[in-house]
């Protein structure tokens, strides 16, 4: 997962699915480490569209922004059957996207931003 590591509400909620995953399924990247977005050619730009999810065994299969958010929800225990209703429900995606953006694009403001980036304890190794 790349997430913005000074972006309060994004640290957050890494750091709880740390506790949540420990380290099981998910190893968390802040997209401020240029080794990280070179390693999987990724631009800091496209970061600013949203979290990155990429299958490590395959890294050319990735998700962003909302995509990614379900289908960390979908990689949690029993969050498969939250996001199958979740996307089968009329019009519940557009409006799950529409917040991502909203979020996104306002998460310095809302929620702060930190001075310094968080690098997860569960980070991938270079």
């Amino acid at each position: 997962m790349i997430y913005d590591g000074t972006c309060n509400l994004c640290v957050t909620l890494v750091q709880f699915l740390e506790q949540l995953d420990q380290g099981q399924k998910f190893v968390y990247l802040p997209m401020q480490d240029p080794r990280c977005l070179t390693q999987f050619a990724i631009t800091p730009a496209s970061c600013e569209m949203g979290m990155y999810l990429l299958d490590l065994s395959h890294p050319d299969i990735r998700w962003q922004g909302a995509d990614a958010a379900e289908e960390i929800g979908r990689l949690l225990p029993l969050g498969s059957l939250f996001v199958d209703l979740y996307r089968r429900l009329p019009g519940l995606k557009t409006v799950g996207d529409n917040v991502y953006g909203l979020v996104r694009d306002t998460r310095y403001a809302v929620w702060g931003k930190r001075e310094e980036i968080y690098m997860s304890a569960k980070g991938l190794k270079f």
